[in-house]
């Protein structure tokens, strides 16, 4: 397998259609057959759509960075910082990766591991101390990933809801300088 040259992008307001698109794709690729399809499409025109992606791009600390494979839209990161609702986060500065979501036919091909690098040294040239995510607990390969780039599980889950489904996600952490 050949691995396409990455290049990782700071995501504009131009990129809210972009951004839009992959995260509907990635979405239904992650969740379909768990969920029925009308609570996942409910969650995508809530939170996915171009308008909500927008405001968000216009908001100097949502970060959005897009992964281009070989100049193709193959991923990206959403990385914030966001109020005291991770328990660590109280003691450290942290910043949380909200979104790593990375097409499915580009997952072998290390764009994810790109991503998560450029996550890991943006928080660190940042001086954040934590770098913190949840994930859905069925979504094996990502807990895998997760644990691969050095993530610890504290056993703290939450739940997250969308249309009628309900998933128990996982809060992972990892301490800036450790990978």
């Amino acid at each position: 397998m050949v691995i396409p040259k990455i290049n990782i992008v700071r995501a504009t307001e131009n990129d809210a259609a972009l951004i839009a698109d992959l995260s509907t794709v990635t979405f239904l690729e992650t969740y379909r057959g768990s969920s029925p399809d009308d609570d996942l499409i409910t969650f995508i025109d809530e939170c996915f759509n171009e308008n909500v992606i927008a405001k968000e791009l216009k908001d100097a600390d949502d970060l959005y960075f897009i992964a281009f494979a070989d100049g193709f839209p193959a991923g990206y990161i959403r990385l914030k910082e966001e109020g005291k609702e991770y328990p660590l986060e109280k003691k450290y500065n942290a910043i949380q990766l909200k979104r790593i979501y990375v097409l499915k036919e580009f997952q072998s091909q290390k764009v994810g591991a790109a991503l998560m690098n450029y996550a890991i040294h943006f928080a660190a040239e940042n001086m954040y101390e934590l770098l913190w995510l949840g994930v859905w607990e069925g979504n094996e390969k990502a807990l895998l990933f997760y644990n691969k780039w050095g993530f610890e599980d504290p056993q703290l889950e939450y739940k997250f809801i969308f249309g009628n489904t309900t998933h128990t996600d996982r809060w992972l952490f990892k301490f800036i300088g450790q990978h």
